[in-house]
């Protein structure tokens, strides 16, 4: 019986942009040996966690493997590429080595470490897994803009815009805050809700935050028709639900898009 030791499967959250807000664990994976796995859209393209990481002054180690996860809703496509990723990791797994995969964000929120590690297990139920966790796009960019997400007895939800502008709408009666992840296909309808609802002063517009190309728009309308970055979200407030303790909108701690010197 071959009774060597296999290797774990690391998911190394890196947070959203900045390489500051990389954990002081996961920090000490990535220096460590472990093999170095990373998503990218396609095949040679760039990948955006592992550029985090260079930012942070890691260079690429010689062990390291990108992994395909095209942008599709086609789930019998995702599938084929899960399963050819997971079998990739898995026979490094085998070998004795860990893996650790780049985690853009939180490995918990909407990442794609979940289909991986899930995909490998039902390979191998041997495969140990340790999650590493991480700083959300949304905590980073209320962080930034100097505003709660939630105070006293507020409440905040968080979805991925895609259900739609009549659920995104239902909610803003609802909470106190919403944070809209995934913006980009329906930011005009977004945009046209929050004008008929009075909103528009209190939604600010985040892309790639932290990073060189950080964007912060306070001035929504500007957006319209505009093509934005898949790594964007939308802050909204509804000081109508505060019972006037929050009158602030979106306000910026540096100066934003749309606002005057």
């Amino acid at each position: 019986m071959n009774s060597q030791r296999k290797g774990r499967l690391i998911g190394a959250s890196l947070g959203p942009g900045d390489p500051g807000l990389i954990t002081r664990r996961a920090w000490e994976v990535l220096q460590g040996p472990a093999h170095w796995a990373y998503p990218v859209r396609r095949k040679g393209g760039d990948s955006y966690a592992l550029d985090i990481v260079r930012r942070a002054g890691l260079g690429l180690p010689a062990a390291h493997t990108p992994l395909t996860f095209p942008m599709t809703h086609d789930a019998a496509v995702l599938a084929r590429y899960w399963l050819q990723a997971a079998q990739t990791v898995h026979e490094i797994l085998l070998s004795g080595r860990d893996v650790v995969f780049l985690v853009e964000g939180d490995t918990s929120t909407y990442s794609t470490f979940t289909y991986l590690s899930r995909s490998v297990r039902a390979l191998d139920e041997a495969i140990e897994v340790e999650t590493i966790a991480g700083v959300p796009s949304y905590h980073a960019c209320a962080a930034h803009l100097g505003e709660p997400l939630a105070e006293g007895d507020e409440t905040f939800a968080i979805l991925p815009a895609g259900y739609g502008v009549d659920t995104v709408e239902r909610l803003l009666s609802e909470f106190d805050t919403l944070v809209l992840l995934k913006v980009k296909p329906l930011l005009d309808d977004l945009i046209d809700l929050l004008k008929r609802r009075g909103l528009l002063a209190h939604g600010c517009f985040l892309e790639k935050v932290g990073t060189p190309e950080e964007r912060i728009v306070r001035d929504l309308a500007r957006l319209k028709g505009e093509k934005v970055n898949y790594l964007s979200l939308l802050l909204v407030k509804n000081p109508g639900r505060t019972r006037g303790t929050l009158q602030r909108g979106c306000r910026k701690k540096a100066r934003v898009e749309g606002e005057p010197e």
